[in-house]
């Protein structure tokens, strides 16, 4: 009972950190339910750009690629040895998934330094990049819990959760926290990464010239693709450790 209590409160933290909130926000009302606008907007940003990259790259594709597309094709083998990495032999449905998340991210965390979203008003709030909201965070986070619960129902049934009690059925409460930290440490390590980059460049551009936050802004960069590949790895992994068993 008490392991149920502690996974219900966990469910409870992570469904409320919708809430939390950093400086003011731009809502629409849908229906019933309010919306970070802002959020919407920026990401239909990025999506915008990956869709438009990648149809202007491949649509005239070629027997022995040039420009755009030797470039995404490149990304998609780097995309292919992650997840055959984590994965292993079965990584070829998943591929998609990770290049999804692994692309939306890594646009999502550059477009906050080269996109001016500042020079946009909104009523409330203002714009920055999805990835600077908690809410983007928590939703990647969750998608990566499903696409794990999914990899281990179709590889092994029911017979998944018999790695609750493996190497001891001691370890059973262990086992059942460690599905609830991990999106909570997916998302808090990303949100906390790019929110934590956005503010340093922003109080730098206010205290001191515009040329001294520069390498700021290139190490923000770095670390930006830097965090896109560590959640793309750990959902492979994750995905990988649901399909072999208990590792």
């Amino acid at each position: 009972m008490n392991v149920l209590s502690c996974s219900i409160n966990t469910l409870k933290g992570l469904y409320d950190l919708s809430g939390v909130e950093v400086g003011q926000h731009f809502y629409w009302q849908i229906g019933g339910f309010q919306v970070h606008g802002q959020v919407l907007i920026t990401s239909w940003v990025v999506i915008a750009i990956l869709l438009g990259s990648a149809t202007i790259a491949v649509r005239n594709p070629q027997t022995i690629p040039t420009g755009g597309q030797n470039f995404f094709e490149y990304v998609l083998e780097f995309i292919r040895d992650v997840s055959k990495t984590q994965i292993g032999e079965e990584y070829g449905p998943w591929v998609p998934f990770i290049g999804t998340m692994f692309l939306f991210i890594f646009v999502s965390n550059w477009s906050g330094a080269l996109l001016p979203w500042k020079i946009i008003e909104l009523p409330h709030g203002e714009l920055a990049a999805p990835t600077n909201d908690i809410n983007t965070t928590v939703a990647l986070a969750l998608l990566t819990s499903v696409a794990y619960f999914y990899a281990g129902l179709t590889k092994k049934g029911l017979s998944y959760f018999g790695k609750y009690i493996q190497p001891t059925p001691i370890l059973l409460p262990i086992n059942i926290l460690e599905d609830f930290t991990k999106p909570l440490s997916l998302s808090f390590r990303l949100f906390g990464n790019i929110l934590a980059d956005e503010l340093v460049v922003v109080v730098l551009v206010s205290l001191v010239p515009s040329v001294v936050p520069i390498p700021v802004m290139f190490l923000g960069l770095f670390t930006s693709g830097i965090q896109a590949l560590i959640f793309a790895t750990l959902a492979a992994a994750y995905i990988g450790e649901s399909m072999e068993g208990h590792h």
